[in-house]
């Protein structure tokens, strides 16, 4: 399995989007260059093997105990769930900062300047971003429609 594969295995488990949603936002590469850019790849490889070697059972809490819950790891996951989400990259708490120490590309920042319109922040609440992918002629003229959740 290549680390893009243990990527999207790692993110759909996260985001609750399918590994074929997420390739669809043309953005995985982008998201785990940026992530190993601003981390490095060993916390990358820590992470992404941590979540590979997680057993059976309940994945939520699997990823809760196991991912979410370390105090390395917890806030790079869900800094990836909020990358997937709005596309922007999330300066990493203080608190990290402090016990871990700085890190040289750890700004705040958006990834792509495809990555607003291709958030899952948008399929999520079943709008179209504004001032992107138009929906057509009088589309506004209703609410949302909110998908079900599966």
């Amino acid at each position: 399995m290549t680390r893009l594969d243990q990527f999207l295995a790692f993110s759909a488990d996260v985001t609750a989007f399918t590994v074929f949603q997420l390739r669809g936002t043309g953005q995985a590469e982008a998201y785990l260059g940026a992530v190993t850019d601003v981390v490095g790849e060993e916390l990358v490889g820590d992470l992404l093997d941590r979540h590979q070697a997680l057993g059976t059972g309940e994945l939520d809490d699997l990823l809760r105990r196991e991912i979410f819950s370390d105090e390395r790891l917890g806030p790079i996951a869900r800094n990836i769930v909020k990358l997937w989400f709005v596309g922007t990259w999330y300066e990493l708490p203080a608190a990290w900062r402090e016990r871990f120490g700085p890190l040289d590309g750890d700004v705040t920042f958006t990834v792509s300047a495809m990555a607003y319109t291709e958030g899952l922040l948008w399929p999520a609440i079943g709008a179209n971003p504004p001032g992107a992918k138009g929906p057509g002629y009088g589309s506004w003229s209703g609410p949302p429609l909110i998908p079900e959740i599966a």
